[in-house]
């Protein structure tokens, strides 16, 4: 696989995560992302699990590879956001304070180095 692709696939990633985080995510998701089990969070993660095929489709055809790395990303993504709302919540943490902002930039942090890890994995053929 060349570089070209690799890159072509952490923008697609990119663009990916803008649009299930940033663009069609609701307040009903984000409301209920720190109870766990709610269907908010539930179809927020299955959103970017939706999202995900047509960007690991460019690195590769293998189904159960792609299948293994969509279970991956579901749980990692998920969780991810169920703790960090979670903590929010129960510390009442808004905008205002600066570990709120910490906490955010973590929580995208995780996503952006679980994207890197999917790719990883892509090339190690799991």
């Amino acid at each position: 696989m060349n570089a070209m692709t690799l890159l072509l696939a952490l923008l697609a990633f990119q663009v990916k995560h803008l649009i299930c985080d940033f663009i069609i995510q609701t307040r009903y998701q984000v409301d209920n992302k720190g109870f766990y089990g709610r269907p908010g969070g539930l179809v927020h993660a299955a959103w970017h699990v939706v999202f995900s095929i047509p960007v690991l489709l460019i690195l590769t055809h293998y189904a159960g590879l792609i299948g293994a790395l969509l279970a991956l990303e579901f749980l990692v993504h998920y969780h991810t956001d169920w703790l960090k709302a979670r903590t929010q919540r129960l510390r009442g943490w808004s905008q205002n304070d600066s570990i709120y902002w910490v906490a955010f930039g973590a929580d995208q942090f995780v996503h952006q180095v679980t994207y890197i890890a999917m790719i990883a994995l892509v090339l190690r053929g799991l």
